[in-house]
């Protein structure tokens, strides 16, 4: 049965007899803390392992590398508790852990490697206000984004992270142990123990698998020598942000992409605002999809400003509040608390960025199959699989993954141009959303030619 108290709303406990805690309730201090701790270990790995991976991949040092991680902690804890408790419109009134988001990986390693890491920062802060607008105006343009277009470019994401992945797996880029059974090995040893986790176990410890995967992962490069802890005896205890500590570069190629990925990372805010009021039985408000959307894109300008990368919802969090009946905005609130602090600590930081690149490759593997799977889910969920959605599907992901794999085919563009079109989430994202405007829809040749579409459908899967 619910619990509620006075700050609780009696309308959102009597919804559904799963919710221990609705969204305005506050569980004493002796359980709120436990929970909002359990929120930042469901979220924890995916927001340290994204930064390092876009740090590394753009040739970004270990000191650059812990305070980039330092700031990803920081700017993730005072975005959750904006969503939990806004400030002016900025923000959902509702549960919900942020932190670096990974359809921006790609683009922003795109980015990084063709003009650098002030460029990065540049196009996170001057793309931002296109999730803020998007906030704005979520009713009229959520048809542009059917099920059909948000699944391919959620595979998209996926799909282009993977050489990414493989790439960390094998000791890191130009590694000169690169391929080493050593390397491989341990990869393989951690992403056998998060799949092992999550399939034998329930609970907690499954949510947790890919964390005790990595955790188990770290502690066993050391004998293996690949664990260097050197940078963590120079880091300090306590130390504070520092403003455009990288600088700031525009380029308009640069901000496109990240523009595109704004896109693409509010379409998931949608679905996470969706769920967790879906969890105290009710749909989202039109207020509190815009508050989270406009937290989205004022949080990532926030974050490109102090030297983070941009910011979302997380999406295990929202199951976690799913599973665990806890919709208690409080408790995030606290989850972000803790952030804070840690953001504010570079050993720890130092700690985790010393993560051995097999360790962090292993459990990448694992991470961006799972947006992939996601991706798939969405699109067989939400579209039929009619001849016409198949060509779309098929179009897009060969060029999308085309670009990816075969960057030289674009060679003879102009710097700018390569960028755009080399990106695989531009070049297929692009492709999907023209085609699914352009292509007559299924309805349309239904007025045409029932039979026609009869013939296409058959063997479709619907939702």
């Amino acid at each position: 049965m619910a619990v509620s108290d006075s700050h609780g709303s009696a309308d959102e406990s009597q919804t559904t007899d799963i919710v221990e805690y609705a969204i305005d309730d506050k569980p004493p201090a002796g359980e709120a803390i436990p929970l909002g701790i359990q929120h930042l270990l469901a979220m924890f790995l995916s927001t340290v392992a994204l930064p390092i991976v876009i740090a590394g991949a753009i040739g970004v040092g270990q000191s650059d590398t812990t305070f980039l991680l330092q700031m990803a902690l920081l700017v993730a804890g005072i975005a959750t508790i904006v969503q939990a408790y806004p400030i002016g419109p900025v923000g959902a009134r509702l549960p919900i852990v942020m932190g670096t988001s990974a359809i921006f990986v790609a683009p922003l390693i795109d980015v990084g490697n063709t003009f650098g890491l002030a460029a990065i920062f540049g196009a996170v802060i001057l793309a931002a206000p296109v999730e803020i607008a998007l906030g704005y105006f979520i009713d009229d343009l959520r048809g542009l984004f059917p099920p059909l277009v948000t699944g391919i470019v959620v595979m998209l994401v996926g799909l282009t992270l993977i050489p990414v992945a493989m790439d960390y797996a094998a000791g890191g880029p130009g590694s000169p142990t690169y391929g080493a059974p050593a390397n491989v090995g341990l990869a393989a040893l951690v992403f056998l123990i998060a799949v092992g986790v999550n399939q034998f176990f329930d609970g907690f410890l499954r949510m947790t698998s890919v964390l005790v995967a990595v955790v188990v992962g770290y502690l066993a490069a050391a004998p293996l020598g690949l664990l260097d802890l050197s940078g963590v005896a120079s880091a300090g205890w306590l130390a504070f942000p520092i403003p455009l500590r990288y600088g700031v570069e525009f380029h308009p190629s640069a901000i496109i992409v990240v523009a595109f990925a704004y896109v693409i990372t509010a379409i998931e805010t949608i679905g996470d605002v969706s769920g967790t009021t879906e969890s105290v039985g009710r749909d989202a408000t039109g207020e509190e999809l815009k508050g989270g959307l406009v937290a989205d894109g004022v949080m990532s300008a926030v974050a490109g400003v102090f030297g983070a990368f941009p910011n979302t919802s997380f999406s295990q969090n929202a199951g976690l509040i799913s599973f665990t009946g806890v919709a208690s905005r409080y408790v995030v609130a606290i989850c972000g608390v803790f952030l804070v602090i840690l953001g504010f600590v570079p050993k720890v930081a130092a700690v985790v960025a010393a993560m051995p690149n097999p360790v962090l490759g292993g459990a990448a593997i694992v991470l961006f199959g799972m947006i992939f799977s996601v991706g798939v889910r969405i699109l067989t969920r939400g579209a039929r699989l009619t001849q016409r959605n198949l060509t779309i599907i098929a179009t897009s992901i060969v060029l999308g993954l085309g670009v990816e794999v075969r960057p030289d085919v674009l060679s003879s563009l102009p710097s700018d141009l390569q960028l755009l079109a080399g990106s695989g989430l531009i070049a297929g994202g692009v492709t999907a959303l023209v085609l699914n405007v352009v292509l007559p829809s299924d309805d349309d040749l239904v007025a045409d030619d029932p039979a026609a579409v009869a013939a296409e459908t058959e063997g479709g899967a619907s939702d």
